[in-house]
C-alpha cells in the first residue's frame, strides 16, 4: 500500500527542511540569533512628513486628520496595526502549515483605539499613543475548534509585532 503526501503534509514538511538548519545553528550558537532591525525616516518639517523607505517602496507618514493632517499621508498608528497583521499574518501561515493545518482562506484585522488629546497636548491625562489593540483571526479550514484554538495560541506567541506590544521593550530617543 502506497501512503500520499497531502499538500498540507508536504509544505509542513518543507518549512521544517528549511528551518532545521536555521534552529540548529542557533542552538549551537545562541548569540547567532540575535537580528537587528532597522528603520530609518527622512523628516520634512515644511510638509509635516516623514518618508520610510521599505521593501515595498517608500511610504510617507503625516498626520492623522484628527491631528490637523488631510487623510493624503499614512497615519503612524495604521502602521503600526498593519505590522501587526502582516506579522500576524505571516505567523499564522507559517505556525498552520509546521501544525499540518491546511487553511482554504484566512485574514487578520487589527483595530487600535487612541486619544487625539493626548497627542495633541489637550489633556495631559489622556495618554498618548493605542490604548487598546484587537487581533481578529478569520479563518477557513476543516481543523476541528482545538485545534485552531491552539493555532491562534501559537500564533500569538510567536507574532513578533504583537508580543513586541504586549510586552514592548525601554524605547529611548538620544541624538545621533
Amino acid at each position: 500500500m502506497t501512503e500520499t503526501t497531502s499538500p498540507a503534509q508536504a509544505a509542513s514538511a518543507a518549512l521544517r527542511a528549511r528551518q532545521r538548519p536555521l534552529k540548529a545553528a542557533y542552538k549551537e550558537d545562541p548569540g547567532s540569533a540575535r537580528v537587528t532591525s532597522t528603520a530609518t525616516a527622512r523628516v520634512d518639517q515644511q510638509a509635516l512628513t516623514a518618508t520610510v523607505p521599505t521593501s515595498a517602496g517608500e511610504v510617507v507618514a503625516g498626520l492623522h486628520p484628527a491631528t490637523g493632517g488631510d487623510g493624503s499621508q499614512a497615519c503612524s498608528a495604521d502602521i503600526v496595526l498593519q505590522a501587526l497583521v502582516a506579522c500576524a499574518g505571516v505567523t499564522l501561515s507559517s505556525v498552520a502549515t509546521a501544525m499540518g493545518v491546511e487553511l482554504r482562506s484566512a485574514s487578520v484585522t487589527a483595530n487600535g483605539t487612541w486619544d487625539a488629546r493626548g497627542t495633541l497636548g489637550v489633556d495631559r491625562e489622556t495618554p498618548v499613543g493605542l490604548t487598546s489593540v484587537e487581533v481578529v483571526v478569520d479563518v477557513d479550514t476543516d481543523a476541528d475548534d482545538a485545534t485552531v484554538t491552539k493555532l491562534l495560541e501559537l500564533t500569538e506567541r510567536y507574532c513578533v509585532v504583537a508580543r513586541t506590544l504586549t510586552d514592548p521593550p525601554p524605547v529611548t530617543v538620544r541624538r545621533a
